[in-house]
């Protein structure tokens, strides 16, 4: 309703008109054509908005594929699965494969929780795959010895050449697993006792290779970084799994907390350690074979987030690096082979989504010179071209993952609003680490797989009493705080220039670099400050 306050009225008016009021605002920056007209672009111009441009559309298409998974997520949701089509009347032999390396903190709570799973004993086969070289091979040997003991189908296999890494040991595993199926867990998960129970049945179906669970978060609410982390991976397994499942395309096994049909494996070539990511290649591989699979969204099994920066980074590089790679193996095969066009391009934006790191390295060098050109064309043109550019990169990140935690928390979700800038922003800040892995994997240059450290940090309570699984990361903090300054530039300059509209944005880029680079830095550095008494520093569980 309008007003009638004549004293209100006027203070609108005066604000309005004021020399630097919204008024003048709008009329000098949209309204005032005194100089349209006079500025024409230049070769030199030309040579840096036409980049710019391109990067700015390619980045928003993938911001779009983020909008299109959301479609499909609900379009599809009729076809969510839940229960399996039929049960096992005899249930199948199936062999539990625990792949470790160095993971002497959480080897314990792993054999715990696998030697609860409720299965036939006569049923189950337990295979501890240990390519370590610490103090994990007496304590994991020691814990398998006692397990054993208590009447457990479990067995010990140490390997010392570490050829091949995780896929390495998978398959040195399978060339002696009796079971038909092969259930895979990680060092730092907690399968819930029904898990087998749960998962074994789909297979009735003989046209299903693989089951897929969803990762939750044991230590979730940890620290602010672990609260983010949670948050970017149930996007991945909400939105992203149940969105290509649920409409027919191709998705992958995440390399732990899912069952495998032991033929598939055999038919689609076995493990190969040729990429990073031997998951996702031996998924595309097996379903290229017409192999199903199947994600179980409502079965969930608990793992433990990195609670350090420079573990989260590893880990994320070593994705970045391994899906580019099985895009570089896999992608020809998909796009020659009979599957539909859908599922040839999910598979494309898939496998090359990481090419967006390189992509936003591009636009960091480009945005402020072509923020000046930009200027001097003009706000109008900005507002219309270039705004819903960023809005089509940028916010398409924050409503997918918002969609992700309204899913699995209906009633709380809107408390995830607190934690999306920072989200963003350190989506921004991985930028250098994974752009380095991506360029590797372009250029076919080899790494170690590189383990992500896990310390049994569970609570707020506990500490990371360790030092040996740590790891620097070299120059890399210190280019992401030069980055972080140059933006702190652009911002000073989209400031003095009245550009307001754009610096929400650029104060994401420099809180990102600046946040991501500082935490590497200063990782470790409060290490002997604990919260709590109870710490984790004994370097073998209690009991061995």
């Amino acid at each position: 309703m309008l007003t009638s306050d004549p004293n209100l009225l006027l203070s609108m008016l005066a604000v309005w008109d004021a020399p630097r009021g919204i008024g003048q605002y709008i009329r000098q920056h949209f309204l005032d054509r005194t100089f349209q007209g006079l500025y024409h672009a230049n070769a030199f111009d030309l040579g840096l908005l036409i980049p710019y441009f391109v990067v700015l559309v390619l980045l928003a298409s993938y911001g779009l594929h983020r909008y299109i998974l959301v479609y499909l997520y609900y379009k599809h949701r009729d076809k969510r699965t839940t229960e399996p089509a039929a049960l096992f009347r005899d249930l199948p032999r199936v062999t539990v494969q625990l792949p470790i390396f160095n993971e002497q903190y959480v080897v314990e709570r792993l054999l715990d929780a696998v030697s609860k799973l409720k299965y036939p004993r006569e049923k189950l086969d337990i295979q501890v795959l240990d390519d370590s070289t610490d103090e994990t091979m007496d304590v994991a040997r020691n814990l398998v010895e006692r397990y054993a003991a208590l009447g457990d189908p479990i067995t010990y296999h140490h390997r010392t050449n570490r050829e091949g890494f995780k896929a390495g040991a998978l398959a040195a595993g399978m060339n002696i697993a009796k079971g038909e199926f092969i259930a895979i867990f990680d060092a730092d998960f907690t399968p819930p006792a029904d898990f087998l129970l749960r998962t074994i049945h789909h297979f009735t179906d003989p046209k299903i290779g693989m089951v897929q669970t969803r990762w939750t978060h044991i230590n979730r609410n940890y620290s602010f970084l672990t609260q983010v982390e949670a948050i970017l991976l149930d996007g991945h397994f909400v939105l992203e799994h149940s969105g290509r499942a649920r409409s027919g395309v191709f998705f992958n096994f995440n390399g732990t907390a899912g069952v495998w049909r032991q033929k598939t494996i055999e038919e689609a070539g076995g493990w190969q350690h040729d990429t990073l990511t031997e998951d996702t290649d031996l998924s595309y591989r097996a379903q290229l074979e017409g192999w199903k699979f199947i994600y179980l969204q409502d079965v969930e099994c608990p793992a433990e987030l990195p609670v350090e920066m420079t573990a989260f980074k590893t880990q994320q590089a070593r994705w970045a690096k391994g899906l580019v790679q099985t895009g570089k193996k896999i992608l020809p095969r998909v796009l020659r082979s009979n599957a539909p066009w859908r599922t040839k391009i999910e598979a494309w934006y898939h496998l090359t989504a990481n090419l967006s790191y390189p992509l936003m390295v591009v636009l960091s060098v480009l945005l402020l010179p072509a923020m000046v050109i930009r200027f001097y064309q003009g706000w109008f043109q900005m507002v219309y071209i270039d705004l819903p550019l960023f809005l089509a990169s940028t916010f398409s990140i924050s409503s997918f993952y918002l969609v992700s935690q309204r899913e699995l928390f209906p009633k709380t979700w809107p408390r995830a609003l607190i934690y999306l800038p920072f989200l963003m922003a350190l989506g921004i800040g991985l930028t250098v680490t994974n752009t380095k892995a991506v360029i590797e994997a372009l250029i076919g240059k080899e790494s170690a797989f590189a383990r992500t450290p896990k310390y049994r940090v569970e609570s707020k309570l506990d500490k990371v009493g360790a030092k040996r699984y740590r790891k620097r990361l070299g120059w890399v903090p210190w280019v992401e705080l030069l980055i972080g300054a140059y933006f702190a530039l652009t911002v000073y300059y989209a400031i003095e220039n009245e550009n307001y509209i754009t610096v929400p944005f650029l104060v994401l880029f420099v809180v990102g670099y600046w946040y991501t680079g500082l935490m590497s830095l200063l990782q470790g550095r409060f290490a002997g400050v604990s919260l709590s008494s109870e710490t984790h520093t004994k370097p073998f569980p209690v009991g061995v």
